[in-house]
């Protein structure tokens, strides 16, 4: 379900902004993070994960920390987990927290946890295409047009409030493997371009609407 928040994170003062970034899977998006963001802005704390991943090994690779509080489907324990997941971002003091192509839902506790302060990647223009199989639904259902949504994370599916948007045209002899890497395309860049723009103005969350703030 989506939840209302009313919060502010403030542009931070003399420092980067501090984020951590979760990952489940080849860390393309984490790759994109390490690769492109600006250190005098954004300083990329630690890698994070819910399963042994390529990600994983892209932070080793680059030198960063990184932490795994795993979950196995039918056996992990979840309000647990959820504690464990709590208590590995809390040690890393993080402004906010990116959910960069991690593929478990985030629990209510964790975002009660951190409000307004995670923000997911997802390729789909959100309302439309919820979910782990947004592009090919995209396709099935015809659109002309699909793309990248940067959002807030709440108790929902791909549900809170929307921070950026950018299309991707859909052509008519796309297939799901190359619409979808047409739009990580675009959600490389984006959510790297997001990343910078709060370092330099904050995010401010009313209800449904999430602004990128101004120190105008």
């Amino acid at each position: 379900m989506s939840q209302n928040f009313h919060t502010t994170l403030p542009a931070p003062q003399g420092r980067p902004l501090r984020i951590v970034a979760l990952a489940s899977g080849s860390g393309t998006l984490v790759q994109a993070l390490i690769d492109n963001l600006d250190p005098a802005k954004v300083e990329l704390l630690a890698i994070g994960a819910d399963r042994d991943c390529t990600a994983l090994e892209r932070a080793e690779k680059a030198g960063l920390p990184s932490f795994k509080v795993e979950y196995i489907p039918k056996v992990t324990d979840r309000e647990q987990w959820n504690r464990d997941l709590i208590a590995a971002l809390e040690s890393w003091d993080a402004d906010l927290i990116v959910s960069a192509g991690f593929m478990r839902i985030i629990g209510a506790e964790v975002v009660d946890r951190f409000p307004g302060r995670i923000i997911n990647t997802h390729p789909a223009l959100l309302p439309s295409f919820p979910g782990a199989q947004a592009v090919v639904d995209a396709i099935e259902y015809g659109v002309k047009v699909t793309g990248s949504t940067v959002h807030v994370v709440d108790a929902g599916v791909d549900s809170g409030p929307i921070v950026a948007q950018e299309a991707v045209n859909v052509h008519p002899s796309d297939k799901v493997e190359a619409l979808h890497e047409k739009i990580k395309h675009v959600e490389r860049r984006l959510i790297v371009q997001v990343l910078h723009e709060i370092a330099g103005n904050g995010l401010t969350i009313e209800g449904r609407k999430a602004q990128i703030s101004s120190n105008d």
